[in-house]
């Protein structure tokens, strides 16, 4: 399994390659790289959410729980007093820094649900959705903001698998499989609960036809 600070870095060089190319395909405006490129590294952080004993996951928890305040702060600060807002925000952040984390650690095992490809599509369309309803983005930046967060989780399960191969001695680790799978088959329960929450959350973003123009750039770029 890769480390931290591979993880990191693959997440964040990739993510970088990504919003250069989508700047010079006219996707996305340079102002909106830094955050795509954050976004990419948060969700190259997101995989390991489960291994709640290492010092990175609680710094990601952090960053999660900043973001899920910010979050709070933008959808409602046109409907809520301030002094209520910010207690909201506070509680928001306590209940996602310490009371998610506790949960995650006693009904998860790592490697378990959030390494799978059906964690990587909840995640990434849960960051369409708080782009668009929360931070009140436009439809296609909310799905780049999306397709970023799943581009770096993509990086993570990629890297795991790929150090679960011994090249040197040509052979398999038991980890093997253990990274990128479509879901936990272990545990068909979690996996059930996390398709229906996908399912929904596909329901509630907006309109793919956002990805028109993302798709049409990449078109002519490739056709050039």
């Amino acid at each position: 399994m890769a480390n931290f600070n591979v993880h990191l870095s693959a997440a964040a060089s990739s993510s970088s390659i990504v919003a250069v190319l989508g700047v010079n395909l006219n996707i996305m405006d340079f102002s909106h790289a830094p955050w795509l490129v954050f976004l990419g590294i948060v969700g190259g952080m997101l995989p390991d959410v489960d291994a709640v004993n290492s010092k990175p996951v609680r710094l990601l928890f952090n960053v999660l729980a900043l973001l899920s305040a910010t979050a709070v702060l933008s959808a409602l600060k046109t409907y809520v007093e301030s002094y209520q807002l910010l207690i909201l925000a506070a509680g928001i952040y306590w209940l996602t820094r310490f009371l998610v984390l506790a949960s995650i650690k006693r009904f998860t095992v790592h490697r378990g649900i959030f390494h799978s490809v059906l964690a990587l599509v909840f995640f990434a369309l849960l960051m369409v959705c708080v782009s668009d309803y929360a931070f009140k983005q436009s439809a296609s930046y909310a799905w780049l903001n999306g397709f970023f967060l799943g581009f770096g989780f993509l990086v993570h399960l990629l890297l795991d698998e790929m150090y679960s191969v011994d090249l040197s001695n040509r052979r398999m680790k038991k980890s093997f499989g253990t990274a990128l799978k479509l879901f936990n088959y272990k545990n068909l329960p979690s996996s059930a609960l996390m398709s229906l929450l996908t399912i929904f959350l596909y329901w509630a973003t907006p309109s793919p036809s956002a990805l028109l123009m993302i798709n049409t750039s990449v078109f002519k770029f490739l056709s050039f």
